[in-house]
């Protein structure tokens, strides 16, 4: 059995999210339905670096699976882009160490949520940005990004509707930056919890509308109750940006 790594570009408008959901299409369905027919109808599994919601992007995630099969690494990304859908795109794939594990070994995760600010909307970037016509204090942002960075009892900035008990994270970086009339928040750590990044980009659009004042993200993260923080930032402007080993 050979261990493959794979490194996938998905558009998440059309997906239920990446993960398997009974009767609902998934990143995760379609990857492994192709491999089954490659595998001529034997049942795939895949594991992932992660899991992204419904309508979120990702740019580069990575996951692996075990195949019997003696196929060159660039066979595999042709015989898998051959079977997946338009909005799945396999970018790299190779042969990983046998006890390599796509979850267990990531050493960083980054993502980027872009906020289109220009006053009239993008029909051809609606989908990838959350359109937001507002003038943002990005001086306050960045002041306000400071305190996510470090190790943090992050329940504040978690879905409710979690089984995860341990909401402990560490945030190595944390920036902003503009790129044309985009304003991009890019973040990068250990792991996330669920909705975490949009939880954490709804708040600091708080303190760019000046709503929010930087310093209060302290007292948010102390309070350890999602009530404390502001609503969610909508799923279309994420990315799963690049995950490291």
């Amino acid at each position: 059995m050979a261990r493959i790594k794979c490194t996938t570009s998905y558009d998440g408008t059309n997906f239920s999210g990446y993960q398997v959901q009974p009767e609902k299409r998934t990143v995760q369905g379609e990857i492994e339905a192709a491999l089954s027919r490659i595998h001529k109808g034997q049942p795939m599994k895949i594991t992932s670096s992660g899991r992204t919601d419904a309508g979120v992007h990702a740019r580069a995630q990575v996951f692996h699976f075990d195949s019997p099969l003696s196929i060159p690494e660039p066979n595999w990304i042709r015989a898998l882009n051959g079977q997946l859908p338009n909005d799945i795109f396999i970018r790299r794939a190779e042969i990983a160490a046998s006890d390599f594990h796509a979850r267990f070994d990531v050493r960083e995760k980054e993502y980027h949520y872009r906020i289109l600010t220009s006053q009239e909307p993008d029909m051809f970037r609606r989908l990838y940005t959350y359109h937001l016509p507002e003038d943002l204090d990005l001086s306050k942002m960045r002041e306000a990004c400071s305190y996510f960075i470090g190790t943090h009892d992050f329940t504040s900035f978690c879905a409710t509707n979690t089984s995860v008990k341990d909401k402990v994270r560490t945030i190595y970086s944390m920036d902003i930056f503009v790129e044309n009339d985009e304003v991009v928040i890019a973040v990068k750590g250990e792991g996330f919890l669920y909705q975490m990044v949009r939880i954490m980009t709804g708040t600091l659009i708080e303190v760019g509308l000046n709503k929010l004042a930087p310093s209060e993200i302290k007292a948010i993260l102390l309070k350890r109750d999602r009530r404390a923080a502001p609503k969610t930032a909508p799923a279309h402007g994420l990315i799963m940006w690049q995950v490291s080993y």
